[in-house]
């Protein structure tokens, strides 16, 4: 098991090693396998792929986030002007059902609203506007509708859970309570834990994943 000193050590080199991210201007600090960055980037993507490049770090057991979007003079927008260019990139996203998510910017912050059939379809909309020029942040309020019976999805879920992540999902719980599937047990490492996230939300029809997992080195 590492050290909080190691794992700082390796969160920053992650952070030195991905080419999208300034890693001069962000801090991490671990305290019992939990890292909490800190310092301020240039764009929201930025801050996106610090959180990503740290979960990507074997022993992270949990992540805070405390980093700034401070944008440069000439990444500045109106808010209407990233309002008409989030509109634009969700109308040709092509995983998306014409008119489905609805855009309201505030101060550079964006949300997303409206009612699609898939998680896929929600993870799309938010990708799509996150590298906007002038976004400082994304909210994403998208609800998934229920179009079928949930009765066999936690069998779905235990089988797909075996297929792709191996031992690990004879340790893995599953519950569902109508659109809500409650995970629980542990996990080897944070990929996995994420990968138990994705599989359940690959169900069409789920709306909530309640995350009850620990990570056991």
């Amino acid at each position: 098991m590492k050290t909080d000193n190691q794992l700082q050590q390796d969160v920053l080199a992650e952070l030195r090693w991905e080419p999208s991210i300034n890693a001069a201007r962000i801090g991490a600090q671990v305290t019992e396998g939990i890292v909490t960055l800190s310092g301020k980037v240039g764009s929201y993507s930025e801050k996106c792929e610090a959180e990503q490049a740290a979960q990507r770090v074997a022993g992270v057991r949990g992540l805070a986030v405390d980093i700034d979007v401070a944008l440069a003079g000439s990444a500045l927008r109106s808010d209407a002007d990233i309002a008409h260019a989030a509109e634009t990139v969700l109308q040709w996203t092509n995983y998306l059902p014409r008119d489905s998510v609805k855009v309201l910017v505030e101060h550079g912050w964006v949300t997303l609203s409206g009612i699609v059939d898939w998680d896929y379809q929600r993870q799309a909309a938010a990708r799509a506007v996150r590298h906007l020029l002038g976004v400082i942040g994304v909210s994403d309020q998208i609800a998934i509708g229920e179009k079928v019976q949930l009765s066999a999805i936690k069998e779905e879920i235990e089988a797909a859970l075996d297929r792709r992540a191996r031992a690990d999902a004879r340790d893995i719980q599953v519950e569902v309570r109508g659109a809500e599937v409650v995970l629980s047990g542990t996990v080897r490492s944070w990929a996995d834990r994420e990968l138990a996230r994705h599989t359940a939300w690959g169900s069409r029809g789920v709306r909530t994943v309640v995350d009850q997992m620990a990570v056991a080195f």
